[in-house]
């Protein structure tokens, strides 16, 4: 296949990517540039090889069991409690954490449109939730698909000229590769993993490769959409950063995105304004539409419900989700607090979910030859001890043992 063919058949994986990048990534990112410079770049460089061993395995459930993976949840367990406590906790957690993420997503949407138009927040977010309520009434998966990724390019312009108008400072770009964690940084090292290493992006990616390809034999276009999508969404991730790290004196401390799009004009000219709160729009409409979606797959397909675009119940679920967005922005707040809710959930589902994948894609009645070798177990054990390690922070966190 060309390379021009392996890039018209990009797609599932931009709306991974679109989904990730969201107002959490932007702001996280931000943060940890102005307050430690280029020092954890490693650790988004360590994100993209955590989402890619994870999406992979989602991806290849989907396309070879042609079930979602709230559908393969639903069926591993014989246990009738186990699995109902399962479906419990995918529908409880899911539709929690996209609900609390969309309410991030458009008020961090709205920002962007905000800083650029002059026009309040409280206006911009009901249009944006309306906006993407009516992309997804359309059915149209195709649809759907190509205005994110295009919306994931007019991203990846954005954030890399903003980096590049800002000039960062390349020799200590580079020294930020190797892995060192400053006193006080860990706290933002768990939030930029679990803002790229998002549970809910692998019901989503399981369900949505089933839309593009139809079995087995395509799984090498599968991948390479994969592994592209994800490496380009860490690069964008980078570039956030960066531009942060090269703008602001090193221990600054931002609390709020869309000031900071306007603290860039001093100091690389309107343009470098636009073009970050340009970037901040489509992070929040691209995520907007997506998280959604992604609740959508996984409470329909753990409950055993239809999961067509088209669908009365399908359309409810992710519905409800725009809806509580919508509440959200229209009574407006800060969106930081509302993303920080958002990722500790995430940070407690994705462990469990994560074992739960890993144990799937060993399941040879359900996936036959396309289980799991045992480097990708080896790998994805590592991985997950990882998130597992992000999900007992989040929850002492929350106890106030870890600051």
């Amino acid at each position: 296949m060309s390379v021009l063919d392996r890039l018209r058949s990009i797609g599932p994986g931009a709306m991974v990517a679109a989904a990730f990048i969201g107002p959490g990534t932007v702001t996280t990112a931000s943060v940890t540039g102005a307050r430690f410079g280029y020092a954890l770049l490693w650790t988004i460089a360590f994100s993209i090889v955590a989402t890619i061993v994870l999406q992979e395995m989602s991806a290849r459930l989907g396309l070879v069991s042609r079930e979602g993976l709230g559908e393969a949840l639903r069926g591993q367990f014989d246990n009738p409690v186990l699995s109902y406590i399962s479906v419990a906790l995918v529908v409880s957690a899911i539709g929690v954490g996209t609900a609390a993420y969309e309410a991030g997503n458009i008020l961090g949407g709205a920002a962007g449109l905000a800083t650029i138009t002059g026009v309040p927040e409280t206006v911009w977010g009901p249009v944006m939730g309306l906006v993407a309520g009516a992309l997804l009434l359309s059915g149209r998966y195709r649809l759907i698909e190509r205005v994110l990724v295009a919306l994931v390019a007019v991203m990846a312009v954005a954030f890399v000229v903003d980096a590049i108008l800002i000039g960062p400072d390349v020799g200590a770009l580079f020294a930020g590769f190797v892995p060192h964690v400053p006193g006080g940084s860990l706290v933002l090292v768990t939030g930029l993993i679990g803002t790229t290493v998002v549970g809910y992006n692998l019901f989503l990616h399981a369900s949505n490769v089933q839309e593009r390809w139809h079995g087995p034999d395509e799984l090498p276009d599968c991948r390479a959409d994969t592994v592209a999508s994800i490496v380009v969404g860490g690069l964008i991730t980078m570039a956030i950063l960066v531009t942060a790290a090269a703008a602001f004196p090193r221990g600054t401390d931002i609390s709020d995105v869309g000031v900071m799009a306007q603290q860039l004009e001093p100091l690389a000219g309107t343009w470098a304004k636009y073009l970050f709160s340009i970037g901040l729009f489509a992070a929040g409409f691209t995520s907007s539409t997506t998280a959604p979606l992604a609740g959508a797959y996984a409470t329909a397909g753990a409950l055993g419900w239809e999961t067509d675009l088209s669908s009365t119940r399908f359309r409810a679920i992710w519905g409800t989700i725009v809806a509580v967005g919508i509440v959200a922005s229209l009574v407006g707040g800060s969106p930081v607090q509302v993303i920080v809710f958002a990722q500790v959930v995430n940070g407690v589902l994705l462990p469990i979910i994560a074992v739960f994948l890993i144990y799937a894609m060993n399941d040879r009645d359900l996936l036959g030859d396309y289980t799991n070798s045992t480097a990708a177990n080896v790998v994805g054990g590592l991985v997950t001890l990882v998130v597992v390690w992000l999900g007992i922070r989040t929850l002492l966190s929350v106890a106030g043992v870890l600051q």
